[in-house]
């Protein structure tokens, strides 16, 4: 996604912010580097809310991305540097890396503070084909009886 910001623009990206979004990425197709892992899902498709709710609808076509840093690696600080060297080596690779309509997130490894950028943009491009690549398998339903 790109915003004006004066006469520049900048590449954003659509992250994931809610515990339970999070986990509806859980279970699905994964992919690791050295600097972090990555797990994306195809988001369900949900109806419109009612009118009268404040609950938001995400465009089903819009590619999300979520950070995940836990205490393990450091303080404050040094998280904060993690998330944003991920998110900046996200947006200088996922490209057409990216399939609409998926949710996407990256969990940071040690690696993520101190790896040369373009060693973890390479990463995470590596990974991110890797999911490309790799298709979604449906759950496997309950045998019927004959």
């Amino acid at each position: 996604m790109l915003r004006r910001h004066g006469a520049t623009t900048i590449a954003t990206l659509t992250t994931i912010k809610t515990r339970p979004d999070f986990l509806a990425v859980r279970g699905g197709v994964k992919a690791s580097c050295p600097s972090c892992l990555i797990e994306a899902r195809q988001r369900k498709l949900l109806p419109a809310p009612p009118l009268r709710t404040k609950s938001k609808t995400v465009d089903p076509s819009l590619v999300r991305f979520g950070f995940t840093v836990t205490k393990k690696l450091g303080n404050a600080v040094a998280r904060n540097r993690i998330r944003r060297r991920l998110k900046a080596a996200i947006l200088a690779s996922a490209g057409s890396r990216t399939m609409a309509g998926f949710d996407y997130v990256v969990v940071a490894r040690s690696a993520a503070f101190d790896r040369p950028f373009d060693d973890l943009v390479a990463d995470l491009a590596r990974c991110l084909e890797k999911l490309q690549n790799q298709t979604v398998k449906p759950k496997p339903s309950a045998p019927t009886r004959v």
